[in-house]
């Protein structure tokens, strides 16, 4: 599975064949990619803020997924056919492709639209990608990345996340503010019991400016023995190899 980070919440992941784009937003000063250079066969949305969903309308092509409410909302603003819409919802596994999509909550507001005028988008949500299906038996084989969305600290990270969906790799909003700030970010990777944590959605406005080391140290407090690793906007990893 190879994972490119390009600022801000936005991913690119490929399982197999299946090129996956997440929360695509290349107006952020850690990229220096633009919409058109991708042509993902999936878009993710985790909620509907504008930099999260800002170049969405660049993939009417692609398959589009998310809850009914956002995927509804942005469909509509960009004529996606009715065939390239997948809305889901919390816990609801789909597959796409060579990915198994399987979407959790996460805690954060989710209007829509700008300035947010339109209605709520209702929860927001936080995606874990495995080319595998999801079971309760365990199997090593598989290779699981969780993309958590905005969100602060939630105990389903804990009590559900890292136990069932067993994630290999997690990426974790940092930057405070709007989302969790390192400490608990720090906490999620302890909770989540990952191999590999990336942090994300820092950096990008003055509020959510941060220096990425504080999260190193706050999850080297923990007994986490996840490895950080602080990527260069558009640097890809192959989780495999890691």
């Amino acid at each position: 599975m190879d994972l490119t980070w390009h600022g801000h919440a936005t991913w690119s992941v490929s399982v197999g064949d299946t090129d996956i784009l997440i929360d695509p937003f290349f107006d952020n000063p850690k990229t220096d990619a633009e919409a058109p250079d991708f042509d993902p066969d999936v878009v993710l949305v985790t909620h509907g803020h504008d930099d999260h969903v800002a170049d969405v309308g660049e993939y009417t092509d692609a398959t589009l997924g998310g809850t009914p409410e956002v995927v509804g909302h942005l469909a509509d603003a960009h004529d996606f056919a009715e065939d390239d819409v997948v809305g889901f919802n919390l816990g609801g596994t789909v597959e796409f492709g060579d990915a198994y999509v399987t979407m959790h909550r996460a805690d954060h507001t989710n209007g829509m639209g700008e300035g947010f005028v339109a209605p709520s988008g209702g929860n927001c949500a936080g995606y874990v990608i495995s080319d595998t299906v999801p079971t309760q038996v365990a199997d090593e084989d598989s290779t699981t990345f969780y993309h958590a969305g905005d969100t602060g600290l939630m105990t389903e990270m804990r009590e559900v996340i890292g136990p069932y969906l067993e994630p290999d790799a997690a990426a974790l909003p940092v930057g405070d503010h709007f989302t969790m700030g390192p400490m608990q970010a720090a906490i999620a990777a302890d909770w989540l019991d990952v191999d590999h944590v990336f942090p994300m959605h820092y950096d990008t406005f003055p509020p959510i400016e941060i220096d990425t080391d504080r999260f190193v140290d706050e999850v080297a407090a923990t007994d986490s023995d996840a490895a950080v690793h602080v990527l260069d906007g558009d640097e890809s990893v192959d989780l495999d190899e890691l």
